[in-house]
C-alpha cells in the first residue's frame, strides 16, 4: 500500500523506533536518534548485510576506518574540488537552496547538479521560479558549495590543521589497499567491505530520514582484473537484487532501476545504476551501484608518491584493479523497509489493525511473552527468561487486555506472540500466535525451540 509521509512518520516515533534528536532543547534540523526498536531493526539490516557481503562471500574482508582521516585524502579522490552542490540565494529573505532541486520541484524539469550554471540560471528566469519561501524573484548568481563537514585537530583554528569528516567510508578502504593485500594476503578477485558513519552538510536535508547529514554506509569495493569489471558488475547486480527481494523481502513493485546517463555520472564512474525505491515522496535513490575503474587507486598512488598496486604471480607483473561499488546507507534501507512493510487492514465496521509485517530476520523483537492476568507473571517471566538465555530477541508485556497486548505487538513488528493462561498451570502448554495471520497454535513450553526451529526461522 502507498502510505503517506505523515503516516509513517508518526507511527515510527509512537512506537520508539524514531526520535527527534535533543528534542528538549527543541531539536535540531533534520537530526533524529534511534529508540530501542529502531536500534534494534538497524543492527539487524546491518548484520544482514555483513553476513552476505562478508562472512558468505569468499575473499571478502572486513575494515573499519577512521572518521578523520589525512586531508589529502579529500584532495586526490575530488572531494574537495568536486564534491559540492549547486546553490543560489533569495536576496530578500535570505534563504539558501539547492538549485537542483528547486528546479525539479517547481517545474517539470529534470535538473541535476552537473548541469551548466548558465542553463540553471536561464530555466529559473524563463520559468518565472519564485522562493518558495517569501515568493519573490530576487536571485543571487549560482555557486558551489562543498558538502563537507570541517573542524580542526588541535587546540587552535588555522588552517593549516583543517580536517574533514569523511562523506563517504570509500575512501578508507582506498588508502588501506596495500594493507589489506598485505596481511590478508588477498587474491584477486576480492572485497573489502564497511560500515560506518558519514557525514555532508546538506543545504536541503529532508523527507524525514531519507536525506541527513549524519548517517551510516554500508559500501563493498570489489577488485577485480582489468577486462573483468563488466562481470563483477553484472554479479554484483545480482547480489542487489537478491539481498532487496529474496533477504529483505521487499516488494518488487516498489524497486525502480535508473541508468545513469553520461552527463549524469560522477567524475570517476564508468557505469552507474541507482535502485530507487517508492517512498512517501516518490522515487528516490535507495542503492548505488558504479563502476569506478582505477581512478581511486590511481589518485592517491599519485598523490601519496606511492605504489599502489596487486601483483600477480600468474602474469609476474604489477597491475592496478578496478573496482565495483556496491553502497547502501542504512538509514534509507531503514525507511525504505519500514514503508514497505507498514500496513493497515480493516477487520471490522469500526477496527483496524496496523501491521509491520517484517519477515523474522529483520524484527525487532522475534517473540513477545504475554501472561493472560498477572496471577501468571512468574511462570510467564521464567518462560521469557529462557527464550532471551537463548539469544532470542524478546519482550515481556503485561500491561492491559491481552487484545490490546496483540495490537501492540503487531504495530512494532513482533513476529510471535506466546500467552500463557491458567490451563499452562496444568498441561505446561501455551498459546503462540503468528502476527501475519492471526492463527493460533497451542504448543508444549519444552516445545518452543523446536517449533521454531521447524519454522526455519529460530535463526533466521
Amino acid at each position: 500500500m502507498k502510505i503517506k509521509q505523515e503516516d509513517i512518520v508518526n507511527h515510527l516515533k509512537h512506537c520508539g523506533f524514531v526520535y527527534q534528536t535533543s528534542s528538549i532543547y527543541g531539536g535540531i534540523a533534520n537530526g533524529w536518534d534511534y529508540g530501542p526498536l529502531g536500534t534494534l531493526l538497524k543492527q539487524n539490516i546491518k548484520k544482514l548485510w555483513w553476513d552476505e557481503y562478508v562472512t558468505r562471500t569468499e575473499n571478502s574482508f572486513g575494515l573499519d576506518s577512521n572518521i578523520i582521516l589525512n586531508p589529502l585524502t579529500w584532495k586526490s579522490s575530488g572531494h574537495l574540488s568536486n564534491f559540492s552542490d549547486p546553490l543560489v540565494d533569495c536576496k530578500n529573505c535570505k534563504n539558501r537552496f539547492r538549485v537542483d532541486k528547486l528546479i525539479s520541484e517547481k517545474i517539470n524539469i529534470q535538473a541535476h547538479e552537473s548541469t551548466p550554471f548558465e542553463e540553471l540560471e536561464r530555466i529559473i528566469e524563463e520559468n518565472n521560479i519564485c522562493c518558495p519561501i517569501c515568493g519573490e524573484k530576487k536571485w543571487t548568481k549560482i555557486r558551489n558549495f562543498n558538502l563537507m563537514f570541517k573542524t580542526y585537530l588541535g587546540t587552535t583554528e588555522n588552517n593549516n590543521e583543517m580536517v574533514f569528516l569523511r562523506p563517504e567510508t570509500a575512501q578508507g578502504i582506498f588508502t588501506n589497499f596495500m594493507n589489506v593485500v598485505r596481511t590478508s594476503r588477498a587474491k584477486l578477485p576480492f572485497s573489502i567491505c564497511q560500515i560506518g558513519k558519514a557525514f555532508r552538510n546538506e543545504i536541503t536535508p529532508g523527507n524525514f530520514i531519507f536525506r541527513t547529514r549524519e548517517f551510516e554506509q554500508m559500501e563493498c569495493e570489489c577488485f577485480t582484473f582489468p577486462g573483468f569489471d563488466t562481470d563483477e558488475f553484472e554479479n554484483q547486480l545480482n547480489k542487489i537484487k537478491n539481498f532487496l527481494f529474496n533477504i529483505l523481502s521487499i516488494n518488487k513493485s516498489n524497486i525502480m532501476m535508473h541508468e545513469h546517463k553520461k552527463d549524469e555520472l560522477s567524475h570517476y564512474s564508468k557505469r552507474t545504476i541507482d535502485f530507487q525505491y517508492n517512498f512517501p515522496h516518490g522515487f528516490s535513490e535507495l542503492w548505488g551501484l558504479a563502476n569506478r575503474g582505477d581512478y581511486d587507486l590511481k589518485q592517491h598512488s599519485k598523490f601519496a608518491n606511492e605504489e599502489i598496486y596487486y601483483f600477480d604471480e600468474k602474469q609476474n607483473k604489477k597491475i592496478i584493479p578496478l573496482v565495483i561499488e556496491p553502497s547502501v546507507g542504512v538509514e534509507r534501507l531503514f525507511y525504505a523497509i519500514c514503508c514497505d512493510k507498514y500496513d493497515e487492514e480493516q477487520l471490522g465496521d469500526n477496527e483496524k489493525r496496523i501491521v509491520m509485517h517484517f519477515p523474522y530476520n529483520l524484527s525487532p523483537y522475534k517473540v513477545a511473552v504475554l501472561p493472560l492476568v498477572n496471577k501468571l507473571k512468574e511462570k510467564s517471566l521464567n518462560i521469557f527468561k529462557t527464550i532471551i538465555k537463548n539469544n532470542i530477541s524478546a519482550i515481556f508485556d503485561s500491561s492491559g487486555s491481552i487484545g490490546r497486548r496483540y495490537r501492540r505487538q503487531d504495530e512494532i513488528g513482533t513476529y510471535f506472540s506466546i500467552t500463557i493462561d491458567y490451563e499452562t498451570l496444568n498441561d505446561e502448554m501455551v498459546t503462540i500466535r503468528h502476527r501475519d495471520t492471526m492463527k493460533q497454535e497451542r504448543i508444549k513450553i519444552a516445545d518452543i525451540f523446536t517449533y521454531l526451529e521447524k519454522k526455519k526461522i529460530i535463526n533466521g
